[in-house]
């Protein structure tokens, strides 16, 4: 009958901080006083704060299972040594429950491997090496793999199943947009490795991550008008990105007997040789506009628009190909904005020292350096002048006859694509890869594609269910939903009871049919 006599209650506590980020604090309150455990971290960045809070949460169930109570009475020991025996495990069910099902509605458990699903869902739920994930698995569920198993899986599940996963995902997509894939959004992306030496697929190449030291590969990408994905292909690392777009999209027309697509695309992938392919292959493109690299006469007629905020022009050019030209006001006083905080940086540069002649080149703000007799670096202020007649211009180049606000519609939602890629790379952790072989980096990859394929599945029922949080958010809350297995003292048979204590927590079960 020793010990405390109180409960010590732990919970998490969030301070916004003078510098405007937000802390998540782990407290405890003893005898109506509230002691400081632990600071989990800090960030301006919602998704993060909602990693940080999950983190907190279970921090705070290690921190609770330390505790030893001791009761005075003899019934709550009794009680508590009942507990001890009847309790088989506790477990976070409901979220496996959910995804599990919505696994099953996109079709994928047409692949009959528990280890698939597993390695699909656990992509969204505990993002980490195979190795690790096998651990989680094995530590909160109680499923058993081996991890060579794990890695000889991988090794023929893209030979087996990548054309029937694409398949299973594009006809789910088709069925939600009513059979029209007439759009579709390429983009591309590159994936690092913490390696030092190339091979035949990893090479060095330019880096979207800023990371030119590390070999890498290329991911092209194909969505369709509401972001779910429908075909990717990896290339190697030193691919040029403008390269890789008709393979991807011929093998998409071809696999699915498509007759007429629109290809929408980034500026990054235009040049002569893809524009003249596209007709070619009598594809119909909308494709990001460089305004700057046009003819001296199409450069006269685009300044000489006096476009207003909201207005639009369209200028012909050949072979039956027109440039939507369009202006926003706000786009003018970000381009204004970015452009001054790019001057202030060379000018700091140039002050400390920091530039020399390898920095004159047109990278970035780099383009208003010039070289003032053999060895002196200066700011060119005239050209920075010109380019504020820049501002707030964008272009698209097509050969399609839709009006111009549908064009600039449609490139609009290229941001879409560029979500994909976010989410892959930070909520899914496609980065890093952890393996070395071809053939297991194609597994990793079929694997994050369906695993962002029920991302969106998720994304697409919350909005439909009217429920107003995000995906990241609803896989929070699932993940605190807790299942207690236990034997029933009477009957002495096996029961399953779900721990469901706020709102958001039931607000979800019920959306998603989980008995509780």
């Amino acid at each position: 009958m020793g010990g405390s006599e109180y409960i010590c209650l732990v919970f998490i506590r969030k301070k916004k901080n003078r510098t405007g980020s937000i802390s998540v604090h782990i407290t405890q309150k003893v005898k109506g006083k509230q002691v400081h455990i632990k600071t989990v971290g800090h960030t301006t960045d919602a998704k993060k704060l909602i990693r940080l809070e999950a983190q907190a949460h279970h921090e705070i169930e290690k921190i609770k299972q330390q505790y030893t109570l001791a009761f005075p009475f003899t019934e709550d020991e009794k009680h508590l040594a009942h507990l001890k025996t009847s309790i088989q495990s506790i477990q976070p069910l409901a979220c496996i429950r959910i995804l599990e099902n919505l696994f099953d509605e996109i079709g994928f458990s047409a692949i009959p491997d528990n280890l698939f699903k597993h390695l699909v869902i656990m992509r969204l739920l505990y993002p980490v090496s195979k190795l690790k994930t096998v651990e989680y698995l094995n530590r909160h569920y109680q499923i058993q793999y081996d991890i060579d198993g794990v890695y000889r899986y991988m090794d023929k599940l893209n030979k087996k199943y990548q054309e029937q996963l694409q398949h299973i995902s594009f006809n789910h997509t088709r069925k939600l947009l009513g059979g029209d894939l007439s759009v579709v959004f390429y983009d591309v992306t590159t994936l690092y490795f913490e390696a030092e030496r190339e091979d035949d697929l990893r090479k060095m190449g330019f880096s979207k991550d800023g990371k030119a030291q590390n070999p890498q590969i290329v991911l092209g990408l194909l969505v369709s008008a509401d972001g779910y994905p429908l075909a990717y292909e990896m290339f190697e690392g030193n691919k040029f990105e403008g390269k890789t777009m008709l393979p991807v999209i011929e093998a998409f027309k071809k696999r699915y007997a498509l007759k007429n697509l629109v290809i929408i695309a980034d500026a990054g992938l235009l040049s002569n040789e893809n524009i003249q392919q596209l007709i070619n292959n009598q594809y119909e493109f909308i494709l990001g506009a460089r305004i700057k690299n046009e003819t001296e006469a199409i450069i006269k007629q685009i300044l000489t628009l006096q476009l207003k905020d909201g207005q639009s022009a369209v200028i012909k050019k050949p072979n039956g190909l027109s440039l939507i030209v369009s202006y926003a006001a706000s786009r003018a006083a970000k381009d204004e904005y970015n452009r001054k905080r790019g001057l202030q940086k060379l000018e700091n540069s140039l002050t400390t020292g920091k530039l020399n002649k390898q920095h004159i080149n047109n990278r970035g703000y780099n383009k208003y350096l010039k070289l003032e007799g053999e060895i002196t670096v200066t700011i060119d202020y005239d050209k920075y002048k010109k380019d504020a007649v820049w501002d707030g211009l964008k272009a698209y180049i097509t050969n399609t006859q839709l009006p111009k606000k549908t064009i600039i519609e449609n490139y609009k939602n290229l941001w879409q694509i560029e979500k994909a890629f976010r989410i892959s790379k930070t909520d899914l952790r496609v980065r890093h890869i952890y393996h070395r072989l071809e053939k297991r980096i194609k597994s990793h990859l079929n694997i994050a594609f369906c695993s962002y394929k029920l991302y969106k599945e998720l994304e697409r029922q919350l909005k439909e269910k009217k429920l107003s949080i995000s995906p990241e958010k609803a896989i929070a809350v699932m993940k605190s939903i807790y299942s207690v297995n236990t034997i029933l003292p009477a009957s002495k048979k096996e029961a399953s009871v779900l721990i469901v204590n706020d709102e958001q927590q039931q607000m979800l079960l019920q959306a998603f049919n989980i008995q509780f």
